[in-house]
This record gives structure tokens, C-alpha cells and sequence, in this order.
């Protein structure tokens, strides 16, 4: 897919972007209120998952570290075959909810929590 320790976004002309009204944790790091991009850094037994604030920009080159808001080892999990890269909430309970990349047959599940 990717080669090792390359930083991707998952999307095509725009990068990516999620926004949060409210602050939230993803995989029990903070991450304050806004809008970000996403970024990957794929490996076989752990994806480096990053939300960038560099929210509104093309889908190459990444914006660097100094632009991260946050990075998160996640994981891949092994799921049905998915055509297009998709990112979705297969699970919201309450305040908890997980945040799915699912792309070919990995799954890439984030953990969201509002506290």
C-alpha cells in the first residue's frame, strides 16, 4: 500500500478532515475542540494515526509535525472487503463512539470519548 514510515492522507485533492464542536479524546489523548486533517503512517501491526491542524490543505505534502495536534498508535484490525477507503461510526454509545478507517480489508478503528 504504502512504503514504511511514509505519511499519507487518505483522500484525493483536499486532504481528509474531521471537525469537533466539542473537545474529545482520541484513544485517551485530548484533543481540543476544531477542525483537522488526518494523516497515517501504515504498518503491518500499528497505524500512527495524525490529526493535523493543518486542516484545509491539499492531500500532499504533509504539513510536518510542528503542525500536529495529535498522534495515536491504533491497532489494524482485518475486515470485510471494502472498495473505497471510507471513514465511518460503526459504534456511538453515549459519549463514546468509535471512529472507523476502512479501507481494502483493514480497519482501522479509533477510539472517540467526549469527557
Amino acid at each position: 500500500l504504502v512504503p514504511y514510515e511514509q505519511v499519507w492522507n487518505p483522500g484525493a485533492d483536499r486532504a481528509t478532515a474531521i471537525s469537533f464542536s466539542r473537545n474529545v479524546e482520541i484513544e485517551g489523548q485530548p484533543l481540543p475542540a476544531g477542525k483537522y486533517s488526518i494523516w497515517a503512517i501504515p504498518r503491518a501491526d500499528q497505524w500512527t494515526m495524525i490529526f493535523s491542524r493543518a486542516a484545509d490543505v491539499y492531500h500532499t505534502p504533509y504539513p510536518g509535525e510542528d503542525r500536529d495536534a495529535l498522534r495515536s498508535n491504533v491497532r489494524p484490525e482485518r475486515g470485510a472487503y471494502m472498495e473505497t477507503l471510507t471513514f465511518y461510526f460503526p459504534v456511538v454509545e453515549g459519549k463514546d463512539a468509535v471512529l472507523g478507517l476502512h479501507w481494502g480489508d483493514v480497519v482501522v478503528p479509533m477510539a472517540l470519548r467526549v469527557p
